[in-house]
């Protein structure tokens, strides 16, 4: 079993920054590829970024440019810095572990925190 807490979340006005944090116990971290995503009211949850194991990013196009994911496997923690922030960003973020171990997908989820950009 992993848990997953996210904190860093809040409002913030249009343009502003956020910084998001996802700490994991009870697995091997460094194994693992880690995401964030997120869910407005009324649609469908959708991948934010992506980091896998060996370092490698991926992004929404929604955000490229604007959010960067990142990792600190001494921490156990993934984060998502979040820059140039709109309303349309609006949403709960939920921070993702994923991970093969012989052939099975093993994937947990967070809690999710809020994230409200407006002014």
């Amino acid at each position: 079993q992993v848990q997953l807490v996210e904190s860093g979340g809040g409002l913030v006005q249009p343009g502003g920054s956020l910084r998001l944090s996802c700490a994991a116990s009870g697995s091997i971290f460094s194994r693992a590829d880690m995401g964030w995503y997120r869910q407005a009211p009324g649609k469908q949850r959708e991948l934010v970024a992506a980091i896998t194991s060996g370092g490698s990013t991926n992004y929404a196009d929604s955000v490229k440019g604007r959010f960067t994911i990142s990792r600190d496997n001494a921490k156990n923690t993934v984060y998502l810095q979040m820059n140039s922030l709109k309303p349309e960003d609006t949403a709960v973020y939920y921070c993702n572990y994923r991970r093969y171990i012989l052939g099975s997908l093993y994937e947990f989820w967070g809690q999710g925190t809020q994230v409200t950009v407006s002014s």
